[in-house]
């Protein structure tokens, strides 16, 4: 099952380029992984807390041990 970056992202009504700003990466970024791209750990986390959850919901963006 693919990351849930992108569907998140949109029900919080919030544009790539904001996202890439809350997780201080780039819009590039965030492009490649809401593609289905492998991430380092770090950028997973930057990015699941940039979307207002906790660490431990990180089933709910990247499911299936994708991390």
């Amino acid at each position: 099952m693919r990351n849930q970056v992108r569907e998140i992202r949109e029900a919080q009504l919030m544009s790539k380029a904001e996202l890439a700003r809350k997780a201080g990466v780039s819009p590039v970024t965030i492009d490649r992984i809401e593609g289905g791209a492998v991430c380092r750990m770090a950028t997973k986390r930057k990015i699941i807390l940039a979307l207002g959850l906790k660490l431990s919901e990180r089933d709910k963006v990247f499911p299936n041990g994708e991390d």
